[in-house]
């Protein structure tokens, strides 16, 4: 109760930021793009250079190889969940339909369609051996659990008895045992926790990077989904550490977005709009013109007097001049 009161609080707060602060908040809401694709696909071990995620997150380049294709596929679906907000039914088809865009790029016959054959979900222990982290549910039985699945949360939802929260926090556990794909469980769990999160109404997702903050704590990511999994398929399973980590993560969430959105809309926003950009990129490297773009309504002669600034306190240095002048944050 006291981590539901606390996010309520938070909501009410992080809901008049935006009429201060629109320009400072569409910069959050670009970098939590790039950390969101970054981070939801290293815990799958599906990894490019920083500087190919920029580029592809920003559509400026096409996948080269499977990764940055699985990587680019991450990107649609999610940059679709943030324009369509809880405006996608909540709906098992759209499920699939949505896993089949995490696929869009990459030939994979499965992409789009429930598992048609029983999969294992396994840890690799540092011996080298590895275990099974839980049973998911047969492929045969996957329609039905997900129909039922959809079914409850909705009945659940509209009779009200239960925070919508709680409710959604149980939802991502039921879809994690089910494992309805044959491939990309993890990456559409976490794509559907910020579905989620705008159908009840939080859309913290939007400037804050939920992916970053579960991949900064994938120890406990794990260890809480371990715990309350034992026993699911016997109806005895434990809610609460799954529960408690979901609600955590939601409260950092909330706190980070306080942090960098105090500074966006105090007395130096406009300065914070072009450190903030920095602080943020994935790449070493950057051009005066992407601050330009990172930062609008900022006049250039602003811009080289920040970056001069910076230079001066050995944060940064200049690998050329003029407009195309390229930088490296040491």
């Amino acid at each position: 109760m006291a981590s539901l009161t606390g996010i309520a609080q938070a909501q009410g707060r992080e809901e008049t930021l935006p009429a201060r602060s629109p320009v400072g908040l569409e910069t959050l809401r670009q970098v939590a793009l790039i950390q969101s694709t970054e981070s939801s696909n290293a815990i799958e071990n599906i990894r490019a250079p920083r500087a190919r995620i920029e580029a592809l997150v920003a559509e400026q380049t096409t996948p080269r190889n499977r990764s940055e294709q699985e990587i680019a596929g991450y990107r649609d679906v999610l940059g679709l969940i943030h324009v369509n907000r809880a405006e996608i039914p909540f709906e098992p088809r759209y499920v699939e339909q949505l896993h089949g865009g995490l696929y869009r790029y990459a030939a994979d016959r499965d992409a789009g369609h429930w598992k048609r054959l029983d999969n294992r979900v396994q840890e690799e222990r540092p011996d080298g051996s590895r275990v099974d982290r839980f049973t998911p549910v047969s492929a045969v039985d996957t329609p039905a659990a997900m129909r039922e699945l959809h079914d409850r949360f909705g009945e659940a939802l509209a009779e009200g008895t239960y925070p919508p929260l709680l409710l959604s926090a149980a939802y991502v556990l039921d879809f994690t045992v089910i494992h309805p794909f044959r491939d990309g469980n993890g990456r559409m769990s976490r794509l559907i926790t910020l579905w989620l999160l705008y159908l009840v109404g939080h859309d913290v997702g939007r400037f804050i990077s939920i992916e970053k903050l579960i991949d900064g704590s994938r120890e406990s990511y794990y260890d809480s989904l371990a715990k309350s999994t034992e026993g699911w398929h016997d109806g005895v399973h434990d809610l609460n550490p799954w529960t408690g980590y979901f609600l955590g993560i939601l409260i950092a969430a909330y706190r980070e977005f306080e942090s960098r959105a105090s500074v966006l809309v105090g007395r130096g926003s406009k300065k914070a709009l072009i450190t903030t950009f920095i602080d943020s990129l994935l790449a070493e490297e950057f051009t005066v013109s992407a601050v330009r773009e990172n930062a609008p309504g900022v006049s250039d002669a602003y811009i080289s007097k920040v970056l001069s600034e910076l230079k001066q306190a050995g944060v940064l240095e200049p690998l050329g001049t003029g407009r195309g002048a390229r930088w490296r944050r040491i």
